[in-house]
């Protein structure tokens, strides 16, 4: 029997690939995209000469016709890995924006968030939280996945704080990892596991309850402070 270290023995049975289903919030429901009902109030939102900062750090865009944007979108539309959610105002039903799981592994029941594009009208709002918290809860408690991955430009600050800001353990920076738009990236890599999700859980369900918000809105407690105070 070797005498040599190993890691500890787990469940391997590989975790559920993401399928077609609605995840609804009180602010915000996710549904998987669909260029026809979503382009219009995508590319309001997103497209043109106007909105081209959103996609600084995205693989793709900015877009200045419909043309090219609507088809971008139907791509994005067919592709199972990443597989795209619309972040659809709870309301209006009205996109505001597009996530996805994405390196989805099965097997090791390792997967990640990604292409995260938020419209103006979606930053800086309880919505845009809960949808991430919304992707969580469905990779760890429904999927069955023990890993959950965030990574980003290590360039972009502005991602690099959401990461943290929900819970996400800051892991290393990849040097050189990708050419993107023909500019050397270094990546930086996030991650939450199983292990730690039901602390994480707690925090965004206390940051997400309306008695954390005063009338006008403002947080009563931040996310960031309740995230920080968790193992």
């Amino acid at each position: 029997m070797s005498r040599e270290p190993l890691g500890p023995l787990v469940d391997s049975a590989p975790a559920k690939r993401p399928e077609r289903t609605l995840l609804t919030g009180s602010y915000i429901a996710l549904s998987p995209l669909d260029c026809e009902r979503d382009s219009e109030s995508l590319w309001q939102g997103a497209g043109g000469t106007a909105n081209e900062h959103l996609w600084t750090y995205m693989f793709h865009g900015p877009f200045y016709d419909r043309e090219t944007f609507d088809a971008h979108l139907r791509a994005k539309s067919a592709s199972e890995d990443p597989f795209f959610f619309a972040l659809l105002d709870a309301r209006s039903g009205r996109a505001l924006g597009h996530a996805a799981y994405m390196r989805i592994t099965p097997e090791h029941r390792s997967i990640e968030v990604g292409n995260i594009l938020y419209t103006p009208a979606l930053q800086r709002t309880v919505a845009a939280t809960e949808a991430m918290y919304l992707m969580a809860r469905h990779a760890f408690e429904t999927l069955g996945y023990r890993r959950y991955e965030w990574k980003c430009n290590a360039l972009n600050d502005a991602s690099r704080r959401a990461a943290l800001r929900l819970g996400f353990q800051f892991e290393g920076i990849f040097r050189q990892h990708m050419i993107v738009k023909g500019r050397s990236r270094d990546t930086a890599w996030f991650a939450m596991l199983d292990s730690e999700w039901p602390a994480r859980k707690a925090a965004l369900e206390r940051w997400l309850r309306p008695a954390n918000f005063a009338a006008q809105g403002t947080q009563k407690a931040s996310l960031s402070a309740l995230t920080a105070i968790e193992p």
